[in-house]
Formats: C-alpha cells, structure tokens, sequence
C-alpha cells in the first residue's frame, strides 16, 4: 500500500512545480505558503465560482507543527509520479468525504487514525484516476502559486490557481524519470510541505521556510532535477531554522499518537478535475503505512517545555549587595552618607586592627639598635696663659708636635728638601715593620755579600759612611745590621737590607716611597734606601709624622736612644745624633749631606701630670756653622728643651664627674661618669679637644660597668685617656618604646 495522497497535496505539489507562475505573481506566492492559505481562499471563493478548485484549509497544519509540511513536501514528487505511471495507484485529490463534506487534510490524517467511512470514496477516486488520466495535466505544469512558507501572513492568503479551458486545474507535470531506471536515493537535503514517500525519520522537527527564486521560464520548463537526485530546484530551496538545540533528548523522542483526531474545522471538499478519476463504488480507501505514519510523527511539533534557550551574552555581575537582595528577596537599603560612612567602618576596622596587631608583634620583635655613647660635657678645654713659641734657627724649616695632643710650633716654608740620611729612618721602619723584634732580640742572620763588601770601603774613596769592617760572608743579625744603619748611618748596610728585605733596591724603594704615602708624607719623594742622591727629598712636617710611628716601636726606640754601638768586629761607633747622651733624647737619626745641609730628626719624653708625653721635632736645612752636623744637634737641642719646658698639665675633670651618656637609640638615656681625674697635658694658650668612645655596649648592664673611654687631645696613642663608667643600671628599652620607634 502507498501512503494516501489528499487534494490538498495535490494542490501544494502545484504549487511547488509552480514556483514561477506564468502571471508574474511568484513573489506573491513565496508569502502564501504551501498552499495551505490558498486552500482558505479557494474555499470561499467556491461559492462563487464553481468551476474553479478550492485548495485544502492547512492552517491547522501552521499551527499544530510546520514539521509535517517539511515531511510532506519531501514525498511530493514521488505521490505524482506514482499517480502518472502506476496504473494501480490512486491518484491524489480526488476524495471527498460523506454528505459531500470536504476529507479532513493530510496532516489532520498523520496525527489521527484513518477514517474509515472515506475509505470507499477513496478507491473509486482511484480507480478513475487510473482510467481517465489526463494527458494535459501530465504534460503541461500547473500554474499554481509559489512555493508556500510556514509563515503567519501565509495563513490570511488564498491560493490563485489558474485553470485550463475546461474548468480543471492544471496538475503538476511528474519528474521526467526514464521507466525502468532504478531512482537514486540521495539523502534529502530538507523536507519539502508535501507527503511523499516514506524516507528515514527526521531526527528533530524543524520550522521550513520556503524561498522562492526561480523565473517565467523555468516554471514553464518544468522543474529542474539536480543530477543524482530525485528532488527538483523547488524542492531544495528549503531552509530549515533547528526549533530546539539538535541533541535535545525531547527532540528526539516521538510523541504518542492520538487516539482519535478531532479537527475542529474540515475544509471544504474540492471540485473534482477531469484529469482525476473519479472514485469507483465498492472501492477501498487506502490506509496510510506505518512508514507514512512514524514519518509523520517524528516531524510533529513537539511542546516546549519550559523557557526556550537561547544563546546569549552573559551580563555583567551585579554588585554585592544587590545579589544579596535576589537572594533574601530583600531589596538593598537606599544609599546615604551614614550608611556608607558605617559600611566602610565595618570593612577597614578590623584590617586596621589586623595591621596594628602585625606593626605591634614586628616592631616588639625587631633587633633593638646598638646603644652608643654621647659626651654630654665640654667638648674642648683651653690652657690658660699666652700661645707659647719655641727658639727656631734661622734658616731652614722646622715642626714640633707632642705626640698625642697637636702641634707646639713650626717654622719656614714645608718645601720638600733633600733630607740626607734622614732618610735611612723609613729604612729601619719598613724592615722592622716586615720582620719585627722585640727589645733586645737580634733576629734573624743576614749574609754579607760582595756587594756589601765593596761599598763599604766607599767611606775613603767616595765620602761615605758606611761600615767597613765587614766581610763578604760575614752574618749580621737584623739588629746588628739595623745599629749600623741608625748609629754610624752605614750607607752599604742600608742597601744590604734593602736586598735582604725586597729582593732589590728598586724594590725596597717602591716600599719607601708607598709607606710615605700610607703615613699621609705628601711632600716626600724616596730614590735610594740610604738617602745618598739628593733626589730623595722631603719636608719637617713629614719627617715628624714618620718620627711618631718610629716611637711606637720599642725596639727601634731601643737601637736610636744609644749613644753608640759595638760592631761584631769589636770597634765601637758614636751616634752622630747627640741628643740621646746629652739630653736624654730618644733618637732618632741625623742627616748630613753637602746639597742638604744639616737634618735631624728627634724624639724626647717627659712625665707631666701623671702622663709620659712624648716630643717629636725635625729641623731641615742646616748650613752654617763649621760643622753642618753640629749646628743641626745645637738647634735641635735648643728646641726640643723649650718644648719640654713649656709642657704642663690641668686637672680638668674630678672622679664620678659625669661627662656623657649611653644612648640606647629609642630614647633611653644612662649617665656615665669618669673613673678618675682627668688631668690634661699641654701648654699655655693649647686648646685641647675631649672625646668619648666605647666598643660593643651592651643593652643592659649593672652601674659601674665601664663602657667606654674618655679621651683629651687628638686621640692618639700619646693623649690622655681615661675609663668612664656606667652610674646607673642600663636597662633594656620597653615594650612602648619599641612599639613608637622609627627607622
């Protein structure tokens, strides 16, 4: 059995071969619908005329699901084709219901059982379809309005539908299909709006809208076929818009069928065509497939459940509070200073506590700052009297400094002059410097080499002072060699240890001269280690600078305070420096050369005030006198005295006075107090300067700990310096203060 075919189908096959009528109106028919609004039409215009066919009413079919028309127009070439071929098969359009009422519609049929009082009409419709066909009908399309669209403006217009002089409607010419040939079965690109026959259930409903496109001359050619397919340009100008997302589980599951279809509205029958053959009596209805009926099914319309979904760009979050309110159901309270006010309050209060909380726990962890001392008495003091001033030669130029506590006096331009063997004192410094001894020890052994030999017979034959009575291979003892250099001013021996100490004497110079620098020496140039070449050049300034290192050497100190030295040989040397014996001076070394004139570098100490001061002086550039050496010794001496005479010494501070303070650096002050009296050496007019120092003090500490030192002069090893302790406990800073400390 073939699926029945309605009149209405007949119809809405016409007008989709018809897609551009002869009239021109094709654009009209794309907005009538698949004949289901000229089926409305024609059934009012029936009464008028009625020769003319009125067109099946499928509004319902609008309504209830645009899918069954999709499914119908699919199968609309092969229910033509089938009336035209097959003698056997019933032809389309031709059945009219009991007491002359028109059939209910085919897709009133798909969704209800079969009427079986429209059975018999429909065989005898048959039955004449197959005696009586209709050559014009099958060879001439029909000129039927445009394709239909499942739109609503479909539903309020007529379908125009031309006839033919005798008054039948023109029926759509069948595809031309070679007999016998079997036809493809290309997939269907869409559905079309009228039944054909059954294809592969559609997995979801789909709304078609029909677009016509085709012009005068197509339609009158007929409909064209895509090649492999058996669908028509007609039938593939369907576009399907998805009603529901594809893989929606309700799209695909079928809905049941009803019982029994109740159509609130038949439409009218229509005027049986010529080319139709009319139903025979006794003949038998057709009965849909099953096929035909689960195709019908599965492209039913299916209810939306709940809200459609669409895709759609998220919208912006909504403030806090107003999600707060959908929440609640509760609407936000309305803004106002206060309530905003107190809002704030409530957030930054407990971050603000936090922080306080974290500031507090930080800074009462924090390492406490080192406590450090702080002179809180007068930072200088001043001898009475008149600025005192010293006998200086005339000529030349002079320094005097008490080591220790600043300069006496000085004289004449601090021009760099050649020095003589002045210069042998940076020699004596650096070796002991580099191989220290204590006093009295001898050291280590040095050989005497051929060199040492050679030179030292300079003394007859180039003027020189040297020691003459050794021997290549002979051993000095560093103390030996360092006697030789500083008492008899030995020039061999100096170059000896110079090559004993930096491997040569270019050598030990470049020592000479980075010690000078190393002494704060500007103005002093070394190009010898003995002084001989007049090149080796400084000032007075200079040389008591190196003067007051070389005290700080005992064993040094040892060596230039005698007033002569025994050679190993057994001949006793004289000092040239005539201080030591005649004064009780220190040292430290003479120098006499034609070009320089002559030098002294000098020390003398002196008790004054319970302090052992010592005197430095160097007087340059002596050349009067019989004797350039002994003019030197004869001013030098004459200084030094009066500098010794004019030292004297104040008490300037009492024992327990306080003089400063232990800063504990978070405002914490603990006094401290002298140990002693302070008594301060200088001479009349000296202003003199007070200092307090301390190492590593410590946090907290019992009164009377010392903790530092007071210091009166320049601060060096020769000033005054007395301990200072604490008067009170010294107590760790507390909680508050460590919680207001900055920095």
């Amino acid at each position: 059995m073939r699926d029945v075919v309605t009149e209405t189908e007949e119809s809405e096959a016409s007008g989709e071969s018809g897609t551009d009528g002869k009239d021109g109106r094709a654009g009209d028919d794309r907005e009538s619908g698949d004949g289901e609004a000229a089926g409305e039409k024609a059934e009012s215009a029936g009464s008028a005329e009625s020769g003319k066919p009125v067109a099946g009413d499928e509004e319902s079919e609008a309504e209830d699901g645009k899918s069954a028309a999709g499914k119908g127009e699919g199968e609309e070439a092969e229910g033509t084709k089938s009336g035209a071929e097959k003698p056997g098969a019933e032809k389309p359009g031709a059945e009219k219901s009991e007491g002359g009422k028109p059939a209910p519609g085919p897709e009133a049929e798909s969704q209800s059982e079969p009427d079986p009082r429209s059975a018999p009409e429909s065989k005898s419709a048959d039955a004449k379809a197959e005696s009586k066909p209709d050559p014009k009908a099958e060879s001439k399309p029909a000129d039927a309005k445009g394709e239909s669209k499942a739109d609503p403006k479909a539903e309020s217009k007529a379908a125009d539908l031309k006839t033919d002089p005798k008054g039948a409607p023109k029926t759509a010419a069948p595809t031309a299909e070679p007999e016998g040939k079997p036809k493809a079965d290309a997939p269907v690109d869409q559905p079309t709006a009228v039944f054909k026959a059954p294809k592969p259930a559609v997995d979801q409903p789909t709304t078609m809208l029909k677009l016509g496109g085709g012009s005068k001359n197509d339609a009158k050619a007929g409909p064209k076929r895509v090649p492999g397919s058996d669908e028509s340009d007609a039938e593939r100008t369907s576009k399907f818009v998805a009603l529901k997302p594809l893989d929606a589980p309700e799209t695909r599951k079928p809905q049941p069928k009803p019982q029994q279809a109740q159509p609130t509205q038949q439409p009218p029958a229509r005027p049986q065509s010529p080319s139709q053959p009319k139903p025979q009596p006794g003949a038998q209805a057709a009965v849909p497939s099953a096929d035909a009926v689960d195709a019908v099914d599965a492209t039913a319309p299916v209810p939306q459940a709940g809200p459609e979904r669409t895709t759609q760009q998220p919208l912006p979050p909504k403030p806090p509070l107003d999600l707060l309110a959908e929440l609640t159901n509760t609407p936000p309270p309305p803004q106002t200073p206060l309530r905003t006010l107190l809002r704030r309050i409530k957030i930054w209060t407990p971050l603000v506590v936090l922080l306080a909380i974290i500031f507090a726990i930080v800074q009462a962890l924090r390492p406490l700052p080192s406590p450090a001392l702080a002179l809180s008495a007068e930072d200088t003091f001043t001898f009475d009297g008149a600025k005192a001033t010293l006998p200086w030669p005339n000529e030349g130029q002079g320094w005097m400094d008490v080591d220790g506590i600043g300069t006496m006096g000085h004289f004449g331009k601090q021009t760099p002059v050649a020095i003589g063997s002045v210069a042998k004192t940076m020699t004596a410094y650096i070796v002991l410097r580099d191989h220290p001894l204590k006093p009295g020890q001898e050291g280590p052994k040095i050989k005497v080499d051929a060199t040492a030999e050679k030179e030292g017979s300079y003394d007859k034959s180039g003027g020189e002072s040297t020691l003459n009575t050794v021997k290549a291979g002979d051993y000095l003892t560093e103390k030996q060699a360092l006697s030789a250099v500083m008492i008899p001013s030995a020039n061999n021996i100096a170059r000896l240890l110079a090559r004993w100490d930096a491997g040569s004497e270019a050598a030990f110079v470049k020592k000479m001269n980075a010690t000078a620098k190393e002494l704060g020496m500007t103005g002093t140039t070394y190009t010898d280690p003995s002084g001989l070449t007049k090149t080796t050049v400084s000032t007075a300034e200079d040389q008591v600078k190196l003067g007051r290192a070389v005290v700080k050497i005992p064993a040094l100190v040892a060596i230039t305070s005698a007033a002569s030295w025994t050679d190993p040989s057994g001949r006793n040397w004289p000092n040239y420096n005539q201080l030591p014996y005649t004064m009780g001076a220190i040292g430290i070394k003479t120098g006499t050369t034609t070009a320089a004139g002559g030098n002294l570098l000098f020390a003398a100490r002196k008790e004054v005030g319970g302090q052992t001061v010592t005197v430095v002086g160097a007087i340059l550039g002596q050349h009067q006198g019989p004797s350039i050496l002994d003019t030197v010794n004869a001013v030098s001496s004459t200084a030094l005295k009066a500098a010794k005479e004019a030292l004297t010494s104040s008490k300037i501070l009492k024992k327990g006075d306080v003089v400063g303070y232990v800063d504990d650096r978070l405002g914490g002050h603990t006094p401290v107090v002298v140990t002693k009296d302070v008594t301060a050496v200088g001479w009349s007019g000296l202003r003199v300067e007070l200092s307090l120092t301390g190492g590593d003090l410590p946090h907290s500490a019992k009164a009377g700990t010392k903790v530092g030192t007071l210091t009166v002069g320049d601060g060096s090893r020769g000033a005054v310096q007395v301990p200072v302790a604490l008067q009170t406990d010294l107590t760790e800073p507390g909680f508050t203060d460590k919680l207001t400390r900055l920095g």
